[in-house]
């Protein structure tokens, strides 16, 4: 999933797009005015709300192309870096930052933009910037403790809401909306040269409405993940799409054979695969195999993948799921690890004496319960080899 990140936008792909990216974002800056202290004043005192604006279009752009990226399966959510919420440094920080855009008449981002050009006053922000950097940083140990209260971690506001990402963001294109009109009427009353009044309304209420469509869209878009797996679990597809077997029997003699031509992945939850864990068997929950931290695993394709849990419907669909995401050489352990469980590590001798194979089923099960109970003692714990999830961070700070 994500083939943007990191397959196509690499490390150093991406400090190349981030250098060119960040040189049209000045000069557009520059261009729209924003090198001037002005513009980021004229927010606060009601003359000039171009800065929200900007803001706010920059923001949900941003966010609409993301959970659009990710809906369609071209960039993984899942690694996007998150920085921890620190509730009252973030509001003390937010209030001083304020303060000091106020004062300054510049952001960080915009005042780079106006020290590009030569303004003075905008070099003398960036100074007082760094000085403050300096400042905090010999002062760390002293607000430690404040810093580090009400530690919050990497939470997003559709999760504390307890909403979709999509329904959070057609709630912000909502206010964006309705911020742009209530700004605008509040300019036009402020400052009687306000460029406002030179807006096209009809055209304004039709990209309103347009964005306003965008967002009902973002809501009711199924998510990605989501969708796959309904699918992967669906009975049409199942029907359409057979999953090949393998019998306990013939599982049990690879793994005392230890053949090198399978993997056992081991679908059940992280405290479900403790029970009874087959000997070299791979703990991949099913929403894991999202991410590209199995991909090592999973992508050999002359390998034959062997999806355990505990009943065959829960392997069905974690192996449809692995077809959907692309996978190959895929089969499912029949009747699952309940019936291996029962036949080959607690075997059962015939009923009766019974045909001749009947018999050698038998004593082949008790040899293999012997041995695959040796195995897996000495493998002491499932080899779930921990992988960790390298995420993307970047941004800006402004």
């Amino acid at each position: 999933m994500g083939p943007l990140v990191p397959d196509i936008i690499t490390d150093n792909l991406n400090l190349i797009i981030g250098l060119f990216l960040g040189v049209a974002f000045g000069f557009v800056l520059e261009q729209a005015g924003f090198s001037s202290s002005r513009k980021l004043t004229g927010l606060f005192y009601g003359t000039d709300f171009t800065v929200l604006r900007v803001f706010f279009t920059a923001g949900i752009t941003a966010m609409a192309g993301v959970i659009l990226l990710g809906s369609f399966g071209l960039l993984d959510l899942d690694i996007i870096s998150i920085n921890p919420t620190f509730l009252y440094a973030a509001l003390a920080g937010g209030a001083i930052m304020g303060v000091g855009f106020v004062v300054g008449g510049y952001c960080p981002g915009t005042s780079f933009c106006g020290a590009a050009i030569g303004k003075i006053d905008a070099m003398v922000f960036i100074a007082g910037g760094y000085l403050g950097v300096l400042l905090f940083g010999e002062m760390f140990p002293t607000v430690q403790n404040f810093y580090m209260s009400a530690a919050l971690g990497d939470i997003t506001f559709n999760s504390v809401l307890g909403i979709s990402p999509g329904l959070f963001a057609m709630i912000l294109i909502a206010a964006a909306v309705l911020a742009f009109a209530v700004t605008t009427r509040i300019e036009l009353r402020v400052n009687p040269g306000s460029p406002a009044r030179s807006f096209p309304v009809r055209y304004h209420r039709l990209a309103a409405a347009g964005v306003l469509a965008v967002g009902i869209v973002l809501a009711v878009l199924p998510d990605y993940k989501t969708r796959l797996i309904s699918r992967a679990a669906s009975a049409s597809y199942d029907s359409a799409h057979p999953v090949p077997l393998i019998s306990s029997d013939e599982l049990a003699f690879r793994i005392i054979d230890h053949d090198p031509n399978i993997r056992i992945i081991d679908v059940r939850s992280k405290t479900d695969s403790t029970k009874m864990s087959l000997p070299g068997a791979v703990a991949i929950p099913v929403m894991s195999m999202f991410g590209k931290e199995w991909r090592d695993v999973l992508a050999q394709a002359h390998i034959k993948k062997i999806f355990v849990a505990d009943g065959e419907s829960e392997e069905k669909s974690a192996a449809h799921l692995a077809v959907l995401l692309g996978y190959e050489n895929v089969l499912i352990l029949r009747e699952g690890l309940d019936d291996f469980a029962a036949s080959v590590m607690h075997p059962r001798p015939p009923a009766s004496a019974g045909a001749r194979g009947d018999q050698d089923v038998y004593r082949f099960r008790q040899k293999a319960s012997a041995q695959i109970a040796v195995m897996i003692r000495e493998q002491k714990a499932p080899k779930a080899t921990e992988h960790i999830v390298k995420r993307i961070v970047g941004g800006c700070g402004a």
